[in-house]
């Protein structure tokens, strides 16, 4: 197994991960760290669990929008609907608390702070 280390919001964390895949992981963590930063300077310092989770639902609703974006594009080339759905049952539900999500960053924040 491979381990990396990767900055988060200014904190180190150790990540195991599958042997070849540490430049990823920390592609993958720099991404994180970026979204958290953007919601660090919109609404500042509220917390690491409350920023780390305002970034998963960003990165949540990006995936979302994707997903939407792939299953309209295999609908307009119009494969088997068999098809369609083993492909469904792979790629597993899609979170209802974000599908479709089209509200911006910063009232996802919003919100959060003020819970």
């Amino acid at each position: 197994m491979g381990q990396v280390s990767v900055l988060v919001n200014g904190r180190n964390f150790t990540i195991t991960c599958d042997d070849g895949q540490e430049a990823r992981t920390r592609r993958l963590a720099q991404y994180v760290d970026t979204k958290v930063g953007q919601f660090a300077a919109s609404v500042g310092q509220v917390g690491e669990a409350k920023l780390l989770l305002l970034a998963a639902l960003a990165i949540a609703d990006e995936l979302a929008d994707a997903n939407e974006a792939r299953e309209q594009e295999r609908n307009r080339a119009g494969p088997a609907p068999e098809a369609r759905e083993q492909e469904r049952n792979r790629a597993g539900p899609a979170p209802e608390a974000v599908h479709g999500a089209s509200k911006p960053d910063e009232a996802i924040a919003a919100r959060l702070i003020a819970s």
